[in-house]
């Protein structure tokens, strides 16, 4: 009977040990552990980064910026900003100079402009018209004809010159269509350039040939022709003046500084 309580005792302390060797432990404490964040932190302990992009819970720290922040709106200083002024208004001259400008040492551009009530295309354009018509696209084969109406000048000019409305007012202030024909010559020449002539005209030569060829064409820039040359005492009588030039076939570069001043010289007149 002893031996049985001495083995009992014995078994009972061995599994009592075995209990306490087995038991949990608390893990020992690691350095790279994050600290809770409403842990205060030490004015030493401050980490490399920001931990979280959380509202901080200590007091703001000075930041270093390499560059000033962004100004807030309304947020102004007059030492460093210049008053915008208002630009001069430019005058008409130069209105025209700026929208057209004038290349002398370039090409006369290949257009014929012509104008009637009618296209060649409609039956009702006159016939007496129709062989002269002709004769300025087989004489310049390769250039582009216009034989525009009234209605579609008006739409032309437009376009050309909407950005100068002194001129377009002008042109628009015309009463009748024939008035706007004799303007449509010199806007369309200034704009565009080329060759002007009226729908009664024929043309005997190519315009190639209206220069010699020992003339530099990169020297002129316009042509015209001499319509009356009287001599004689009372040519009054029959001429306004002493020499004419003819303004029923024009040829010019885009630009040009004498079609510049006609175009302001009417414009000014009409307005």
């Amino acid at each position: 009977m002893p031996n049985y309580r001495r083995a009992l005792i014995l078994a009972v302390f061995i599994l009592t040990a075995l209990y306490l060797l087995s038991g949990p432990r608390s893990p020992p404490p690691i350095a790279s552990q994050r600290r809770p964040t409403n842990t205060p932190k030490s004015d030493g302990d401050a980490a490399p980064y920001p931990m979280s992009t959380g509202r901080p819970n200590g007091p703001p720290k000075q930041e270093t910026r390499l560059y000033p922040p962004p100004r807030q709106r309304g947020d102004k200083t007059s030492s460093s900003q210049q008053p915008i002024t208002q630009p001069l208004p430019k005058s008409l001259r130069e209105q025209l100079q700026y929208q057209f400008p004038y290349d002398l040492e370039g090409k006369f551009p290949a257009y014929i402009w012509q104008t009637w009530k009618y296209t060649p295309a409609s039956g009702e354009f006159t016939d007496n018209f129709r062989a002269a018509e002709a004769s300025w696209t087989e004489k310049h084969p390769g250039f582009v004809h216009e034989v525009l109406t009234d209605q579609a000048a008006v739409y032309l000019m437009r376009h050309l010159y909407a950005s100068v409305p002194d001129v377009l007012e002008a042109y628009n202030s015309l009463p009748v269509p024939v008035l706007k024909a004799d303007f449509f010559r010199y806007l369309i020449l200034l704009a565009r350039g080329g060759i002007y002539t009226d729908i009664d005209t024929t043309a005997l030569v190519s315009t190639t040939d209206w220069i010699p060829e020992e003339v530099p064409r990169s020297t002129i820039g316009l042509i015209v022709g001499i319509e009356a040359d009287p001599n004689r005492t009372d040519w009054r009588e029959w001429y306004s003046r002493r020499i004419q030039f003819c303004q029923w076939t024009i040829q010019a570069k885009p630009g040009h500084p004498v079609l510049r001043d006609i175009v302001v010289t009417i414009t000014e007149d009409i307005l």
